[in-house]
């Protein structure tokens, strides 16, 4: 199991390889749950990254996704033309399976055609009866239909409840292994504590994603990437 640390900026992206990160997530919380970043910000964290860390990898977002599979595939290749491993996609804004495969299969081309070695995340929300997305147990389908190559879930209102708020240890644990019967990866994430992650570490996922537990004040959009609190959760992980 990897853990994902998601950054906004430089300062924060030097404090999670000092930390220890394997996968450093390039978003931007002020535009949502997945919130993009710019692509000359995640070009410049990704080639400053690898001068620090060669191993270490690049994922970005390109936003909480309406249905416009266009627009998407548009975003997503400019994710994948400023050098990174993963492409991550929340399907914020598709209300059925068929759309949300729609919007999955036109970023899996653009990045593919582009460069077959970028992996491509399908992320859904825990949440999702709240933002009216496509439920969570739909996503590791929506993932294969679409060629995708990791299947993830989040939560879409950053409210203070996590990912244990809406889905059971059970149903996280089906996700999972549906994921890896089918030859996907699966992560999880959605504010997510050190007393979660415990909890998680026995399902097996091959990613946790977290923000807020290793900022200043727990505080994902105004505090400030502690490289300490990076390498304590991932010694807990490595411990566990």
């Amino acid at each position: 199991m990897r853990l994902l640390i998601s950054v906004i900026n430089r300062e924060e992206a030097i404090n999670a390889i000092n930390g220890g990160t394997e996968i450093l997530d390039i978003k931007n919380p002020k535009e949502g749950s997945l919130g993009a970043n710019f692509p000359w910000i995640i070009k410049s964290i990704s080639e400053e990254a690898h001068e620090i860390a060669k191993d270490v990898e690049i994922s970005a977002t390109i936003g909480d996704a309406p249905y416009k599979p266009g627009t998407m595939a548009l975003a997503a290749l400019g994710c994948t033309v400023s050098n990174v491993d993963y492409v991550k996609v929340g399907l914020f804004e598709t209300t059925t399976e068929s759309q949300a495969v729609e919007v999955m299969k036109a970023v899996s081309k653009a990045v593919k055609d582009y460069n077959s070695d970028v992996k491509v995340v399908c992320a859904g929300y825990s949440d999702s009866y709240r933002i009216k997305s496509v439920p969570p147990s739909a996503i590791p389908n929506i993932a294969i239909d679409s060629e995708a190559d990791i299947a993830m879930l989040d939560t879409g209102v950053k409210d203070g409840k996590s990912l244990l708020n809406f889905m059971s240890l059970d149903q996280l644990a089906d996700f999972t292994d549906q994921c890896h019967e089918h030859g996907l990866l699966s992560a999880l994430a959605g504010s997510l504590k050190e007393e979660h992650i415990l909890k998680l570490i026995p399902l097996k996922p091959d990613v946790i994603g977290v923000r807020s537990v290793v900022c200043t004040s727990f505080d994902r959009l105004n505090g400030h990437l502690d490289s300490k609190k990076v390498e304590k959760l991932i010694n807990l992980i490595k411990n566990k």
